[in-house]
């Protein structure tokens, strides 16, 4: 299997072509994102997903290709397409909502996060993806892969987790001193063997916010000043 992913500005979106094989199988599971396909009309196979799917995706239909063919999606404003290939003992879990495709030999397993985790993240299972084959995830910003250490705990921002391994601990934290941690979102700090992906996509605005606006003083005015915000531009 090939694909090729189109860069634009982030505004525009992307679009990704993936090419299959003859015989070659994959399971699109966005299949409303589908702008073009080049292949015979009975390639593609539509068919309602199982209740696990539906309720995870928050879809009901999944389109089974299989090749020779080739296809475009588009993506969202922001999100990337990157594949990952899965190797036999591969220990890693996903948020199933990341997963765009999947080829044929992919198998899953869901494993239940704790309850804590569950009402802080409002993430419930996560999906550990065996056999061999090919999964396509859908991010934000740059994916990038970071190594653990048995003892020593990596901080990462909950919503930038991608994946990590079934084997390392993760536990709800903040670091840094009081006011540090007073104005972060919640850490994962985790430990463990192996390595974990995270995503740069997530942004509070903050950073936009002090680019456009032309100084601190003007900000500091609009606070001080009563009505300073409708008079101060």
């Amino acid at each position: 299997m090939e694909w090729q992913q189109s860069t634009h500005p982030p505004v525009s979106g992307q679009a990704v072509t993936v090419a299959l094989s003859d015989q070659e199988k994959l399971h699109m599971l966005h299949p409303g994102q589908i702008i073009a396909y080049d292949g015979p009309s009975g390639g593609r196979h539509d068919r309602l997903m199982d209740v696990k799917g539906m309720y995870r995706k928050r879809n009901l239909i999944r389109a089974d290709f299989t090749g020779p063919c080739r296809f475009v999606a588009s993506l969202p404003p922001g999100f990337n397409m990157i594949p990952i290939t899965i190797e036999p003992g591969s220990d890693l879990l996903y948020d199933f909502r990341h997963l765009f495709y999947y080829t044929e030999g992919i198998t899953m397993q869901t494993r239940l996060l704790k309850l804590k985790n569950i009402l802080i993240t409002r993430d419930v299972v996560k999906v550990k993806f065996g056999g061999q084959g090919e999964i396509g995830l859908l991010t934000q910003g740059t994916v990038m892969e970071m190594k653990l250490h048995p003892s020593t705990p990596i901080y990462v921002d909950a919503r930038s987790l991608l994946a990590y391994p079934e084997n390392a601990t993760l536990k709800l934290s903040v670091y840094g001193n009081h006011l540090a941690s007073q104005h972060m979102h919640y850490q994962w700090a985790i430990t463990g063997s192996g390595s974990i992906l995270i995503q740069s996509g997530h942004d509070n605005g903050e950073l936009a916010e002090h680019l456009n606006d032309d100084s601190l003083f003007r900000r500091i005015l609009r606070e001080v000043i009563p009505f300073g915000g409708i008079f101060i531009k």
